[in-house]
């Protein structure tokens, strides 16, 4: 469903701007990758307002987001099936608490992870070269470690979230 809108928005971005520079593959792909966050963050609010976990969803959207920036991590091939995953897993983090115990564990487990595997799969995802990856990895180290100051729980549960999906299990 994203794919198809997303043609049918290139197609007539360029009938109506027809020398506009990007192709219509190029219009596409980006619009594809604008519907699938749009997609993801308004299924997610909307059903956080009824679960009431609104502030728990935004936090976890928005760590999620931000440690990704810098680790990588699995892409599915399909963009709705990122929107219904992604909302699942936004929704049900936001129904995880975690006294102060598991929430350091968790932020453990989560810099144990990023030493491991990160960056993991963002060599075309990027324009960050290669030679900067080890500082991403410190980076996002640093990030997640900023948790054993704040011990969110509901940041800690999604810096772990997003950290397992840096693991490659086909190697």
């Amino acid at each position: 469903m994203i794919e198809p809108l997303a043609l049918r928005m290139a197609q007539h971005i360029k009938s109506v701007v027809p020398d506009h520079p990007a192709s219509v593959a190029v219009l596409q792909h980006a619009l594809a990758v604008l519907l699938n966050m749009v997609f993801i963050t308004g299924l997610t609010l909307v059903i956080s307002v009824f679960t009431g976990h609104t502030r728990e969803v935004v936090t976890i959207m928005a760590a999620f987001a931000f440690l990704r920036q810098m680790t990588g991590g699995l892409h599915l091939k399909s963009g709705m099936g990122c929107v219904a995953v992604s909302t699942l897993l936004f929704t049900g983090l936001s129904f995880i608490v975690l006294d102060h115990k598991w929430t350091m564990i968790a932020t453990i487990m989560s810099m144990l992870l990023i030493l491991l595997f990160a960056p993991a799969g963002i060599e075309n995802q990027t324009r960050i070269p290669p030679k900067y990856f080890p500082l991403l990895k410190v980076l996002a180290l640093c990030v997640v470690g900023l948790n054993f100051y704040f011990s969110d729980p509901v940041t800690a549960v999604s810096f772990l979230s997003q950290t397992i999906l840096l693991i490659n299990f086909r190697r």
